[in-house]
């Protein structure tokens, strides 16, 4: 097969979206496909939604030489008419005797109409969201929760998979007796969040818990860059000093996979109490190490943490409820011991990056062999 992949910017860019993309395209070359990165700039969403008509990103999709063209959503608003118009143009692809239209595959992570935005805002995003996403001709779904979410604006879907991300990228090489040790250790419950300092992750939500627990009760690593939301992240310094927690919150940037590893392996507990998240390959990563999982009850935590056995979810911007639970966790360390295991038990259950990879590829060649609408 000859796959093409558009995407914005680089495929090495730090998110579990793009990491999902990456693990994607390194399984289908090592299965002996050809993949094509067809990278758009980024900008703004009003510049991205006038990419639909500009001849040079059009060209440059049309002149794609590939049998299905995959399509992370997050390129939605640069893609939604583009793609019409290349199901309209009869010489499009002109190298494929075989196939009337171009095949178009859309990896759907999560929705922007899912996050929290202004009501107008929501309404254009739903609006141009619906638009592209009819546009497809089948979904690689991250989650059942992103699959019902999407359903949930079309009439009639077409063909789906839903392949899981894996957490097995990183090298958890940790025993159970390190992870017991590790729970009992004396001093603050040790808490990590790992994620870009954007609102939707929730680490305010973090910041206002702590400001509840007592003192010397915590330590947050926070690991993630500041880049996206400069704005967001330097309110999180100040909410930190004005709670006097400055001693207590240590903010490491992005981190390297080595520094990232030995991180994970000395912590307690992962906290990304995130607004939405479409499936959150963060719990996975810390439930390799042991690392019980605290996130929301909104979006598709709840497929991955088990409440009270690996974790907790709690109601986005609860801060009270989740001071609570890291109180608990920081007196109860039997308690703290026990979901640590679970925790590493999930990990271990789950599926790897290659089964997920399979999954996506039969798939793949399942289209090229039944298209739809029975193109031959």
């Amino acid at each position: 097969m000859r796959i093409g992949l558009v995407i914005y910017g680089s495929l090495d860019t730090i998110s579990g979206g793009y990491l999902y993309d990456r693990k994607l395209v390194e399984y289908l070359c090592d299965q002996g496909e050809r993949v094509e990165i067809i990278s758009l700039p980024w900008r703004s969403y009003p510049r991205h939604l006038v990419d639909n008509f500009s001849l040079s990103v059009y060209r440059r999709i049309q002149q794609a030489k590939v049998d299905i063209l995959l399509q992370d959503e997050l390129n939605h608003p640069s893609l939604f008419w583009i793609n019409r118009r290349l199901k309209t143009n009869p010489d499009f692809p002109q190298n494929k005797p075989l196939l009337e239209n171009i095949l178009l595959i859309s990896i759907v992570h999560h929705l922007r109409s899912s996050e929290h935005h202004p009501a107008w805002q929501l309404a254009l995003y739903r609006k141009v969201e619906r638009h592209y996403l009819t546009s497809v001709d089948g979904f690689i779904y991250n989650s059942q929760t992103t699959a019902r979410v999407v359903s949930a604006l079309l009439d009639n879907a077409p063909p789906s998979v839903i392949a899981c991300p894996a957490g097995d990228h990183i090298r958890a090489d940790i025993s159970q007796v390190g992870i017991l040790q590790r729970a009992c250790q004396e001093g603050p419950l040790r808490l990590i969040f790992v994620g870009n300092l954007i609102p939707r992750k929730g680490l305010h939500n973090l910041i206002s818990a702590m400001s509840q627990l007592a003192p010397g009760a915590a330590s947050l690593n926070v690991v993630g860059s500041s880049l996206p939301d400069p704005q967001y992240a330097a309110k999180i310094q100040q909410q930190v000093a004005a709670n006097n927690l400055t001693a207590s919150v240590k903010f490491l940037g992005h981190q390297g996979e080595r520094d990232l590893i030995a991180l994970l392996r000395s912590q307690h507990v992962m906290v990304v109490p995130s607004s939405y998240e479409g499936f959150g390959i963060v719990y996975l990563e810390g439930m390799a190490f042991g690392l019980p999982a605290i996130g929301s009850t909104v979006g598709a935590a709840a497929e991955i943490i088990t409440p009270g056995v690996d974790g907790y979810l709690v109601a986005p911007d609860d801060s009270v409820e989740l001071s609570l639970i890291l109180s608990m966790l920081h007196q109860d360390r039997q308690r703290l011991a026990e979901m640590s295991l679970a925790a590493r038990q999930r990990f271990l259950a789950h599926p790897t990056w290659g089964q997920t990879g399979a999954l996506i590829h039969t798939f793949l060649k399942s289209f090229l062999a039944s298209p739809p609408g029975g193109r031959t």
